[in-house]
């Protein structure tokens, strides 16, 4: 996760260091590239926007100062741009996240929400298509069956 990489990194001063280990192999750049998106997000144009009304509002934070230089780095660097490694939407909704005081703990669980939207219209738009008899999807889980709950005090 992105956030864990920007506490790992520590400081404006590291990022370099950082980025030499990802450009190694080393290390993993978080929140940048995108499956569909080989180009910028334009998702993220807009929410970078955002972020930076939020930021100016309530100022920077240090692993804020630190994600946005590696954004610099990675927007201007050969390695990053032949890779398609551009920041995405979850890079900046993340770090507006981060700046709001939202807990790291629940993030996953807010970037579900905002996509719960476009899962339900999915499945409406195909349950209202005559021609689709049934639903196929691509993917098959094929991981445990079972898995026993371990409370969070425990883990």
């Amino acid at each position: 996760m992105l956030f864990r990489s920007l506490e790992e990194i520590g400081s404006y001063e590291n990022v370099d260091d950082f980025i030499a280990g990802v450009k190694a192999g080393d290390q993993k750049l978080m929140g940048f590239g995108h499956r569909v998106y080989k180009k910028y997000d334009p998702r993220a144009t807009l929410v970078k926007k955002v972020a930076d009304d939020v930021f100016s509002i309530l100022g920077k934070e240090p692993l804020i100062e630190i994600a946005v230089e590696l954004e610099r780095i990675a927007l201007s660097d050969e390695f990053f741009i032949k890779r398609n490694l551009y920041p995405n939407v979850d890079f900046y909704s993340g770090i507006i996240m981060l700046s709001i005081g939202i807990p790291l703990n629940m993030f996953t669980v807010i970037f579900a929400m905002a996509r719960t939207v476009g899962w339900v219209s999915q499945w409406n738009e195909m349950m209202g298509d005559d021609s689709s008899k049934i639903s196929r999807p691509r993917q098959c889980y094929l991981g445990a069956t079972k898995r026993d709950y371990i409370p969070m005090d425990e883990r």
